[in-house]
């Protein structure tokens, strides 16, 4: 760590190897400064982050994040001549996370439960599609396939419990999906043996195709390969 040019004294900046970076990115001179910045980080990520990592990213040091991240704990609830929100930052697992407020659960429960009637978006039926063939699957080998992030359509589709997990894979140690016994019920299946073949839905040369390269845990796109 790097003493901060007109910091005080007992202050010090997180380094995190990349001093070109540091002097060009100015998070106070932003809209809302570096609280908003902060802020900004928190609402996109889907794991806590920890106050180190947050004064890397932001270029400040750690007694001034972990200053901002109480100013926001306040100011959500409502302590800072705010009003109370429907979300609250939590430290937890080592990190910052932004969440629902337990207060706010029903409304919550009764949107998610509601949007599991709606139709499915192109995206997630691709997706859904992807995993069906390639059963088990890896969220990473979903989106070289489809060559999009499939983060966010993977958890619609798990909240949706159309799909699961099913294992992990004991190379990568990545999460393997399946799909679920409620996706077999929607489509009136017994099993996934009785999903239709693909051959006949596709170009002679996508047969080819590394997407639907057999392996040794992958029986449905050998099984629909062949056919």
């Amino acid at each position: 760590m790097n003493d901060h040019p007109g910091m005080g004294e007992g202050e010090r900046s997180v380094d995190d190897g990349n001093d070109e970076v540091d002097e060009v990115l100015d998070v106070d001179a932003l809209p809302g400064g570096a609280r908003a910045a902060i802020e900004a980080v928190l609402m996109i990520a889907d794991e806590p982050i920890s106050d180190i990592h947050l004064a890397s990213t932001m270029g400040l040091t750690i007694e001034r994040v972990r200053s901002e991240l109480q100013k926001l704990v306040a100011d959500y609830a409502g302590a800072l001549d705010s009003p109370v929100r429907g979300f609250q930052l939590r430290e937890v697992a080592g990190g910052w996370r932004i969440y629902s407020r337990p207060e706010h659960a029903p409304v919550v429960e009764k949107f998610v439960i509601d949007g599991q009637t709606a139709k499915l978006t192109q995206a997630a039926l691709e997706t859904l599609a992807i995993v069906a063939y390639r059963q088990p699957v890896a969220r990473g080998q979903v989106s070289a396939i489809r060559g999009v992030n499939v983060d966010g359509v993977v958890r619609t589709l798990l909240a949706r419990e159309l799909i699961e997990e099913v294992a992990i894979d004991p190379h990568s140690g990545a999460v393997l999906y399946g799909t679920s016994p409620l996706f077999l019920e929607r489509l009136g299946l017994k099993s996934t043996e009785d999903l239709p073949p693909l051959s006949p839905y596709l170009p002679e040369d996508a047969l080819d195709s590394p997407i639907l390269e057999a392996t040794d845990n992958e029986p449905l796109a050998r099984r629909y390969r062949r056919e």
